[in-house]
């Protein structure tokens, strides 16, 4: 009787480990996966160009001899060369160095494109997500010299300075200016 017992006990020990081990084997599994993530790239280039004496677009060059009234054509966009879409701003910098004196650079404007392109804390943003290959349109198409510009700006040097960025449109906010992780200036 007692092998019996000893027997039988065994048999629901087996049975209750065979049940435990078919479990956990139906509740658990393993396997391996091997993936390659590719992110994409954020990449732009400005383009200033200028409409020549012959009517046509050209890259843009140095203008001399310059007097006060002036406009002169000079044209600034942005093409997207990266593969993801991007939000895009710009900072125009003038800087007039005279041979002495001060300068005011107010005395140089732009006629900035208001209906593309949106001012905010000195930078202007392109309200339109520019996708890859695309060109935004222009920020301005010409430079405007006042005529109040004295001889005191007689042999100055005038200087135009633009500088672009772009950040990821995707998951970036609705518009433009709710974009983050734009390049800190400094």
């Amino acid at each position: 009787m007692r092998k019996l017992k000893i027997l039988v006990t065994a048999l629901l020990v087996c049975c209750l480990t065979v049940s435990v081990a078919g479990t956990l084997a139906y509740f658990t599994a393993e396997e391996q996966a091997h993936n390659v993530i590719t992110t994409g790239n954020v990449a732009i280039e400005l383009k200033e160009t200028a409409i020549g004496s012959d009517g046509k677009e050209h890259p843009f060059q140095n203008v001399e001899n310059l007097v006060p009234g002036a406009e002169e054509s000079k044209i600034v966009r942005v093409t997207n060369t990266g593969s993801n879409e991007v939000w895009v701003r710009l900072s125009v910098d003038t800087v007039i160095a005279l041979p002495e004196g001060t300068a005011d650079a107010s005395l140089i404007s732009f006629d900035i494109n208001t209906e593309h392109w949106t001012e905010k804390d000195g930078f202007y943003y392109y309200n339109e997500i520019l996708k890859p290959g695309e060109t935004s349109e222009a920020l301005f198409t010409k430079v405007t010299f006042s005529k109040d510009m004295g001889n005191e700006y007689k042999n100055s040097k005038i200087s135009v300075n633009i500088a672009a960025h772009a950040v990821q449109s995707d998951n970036n906010g609705q518009k433009v200016t709710d974009a983050i992780g734009w390049p800190a200036v400094g």
